[in-house]
């Protein structure tokens, strides 16, 4: 999810298309949350990884 939010900002950022932009934004943000998250061990959605 980081990685797709990442490719997403980017494919915005040089398009100039602004929802590609903010979906980047909020997939990014998320994938980052959740990493962080499975970094430090706790279970999401009752797995050790969200992957």
């Amino acid at each position: 999810m980081l990685v797709l939010g990442v490719i997403l900002l980017v494919v915005g950022f040089v398009t100039g298309i602004s929802i590609l932009w903010s979906i980047g934004i909020i997939l990014a943000v998320i994938g980052a949350i959740l990493w962080i998250l499975g970094s430090m061990g706790h279970a999401i959605a009752g797995h050790r990884h969200y992957w």
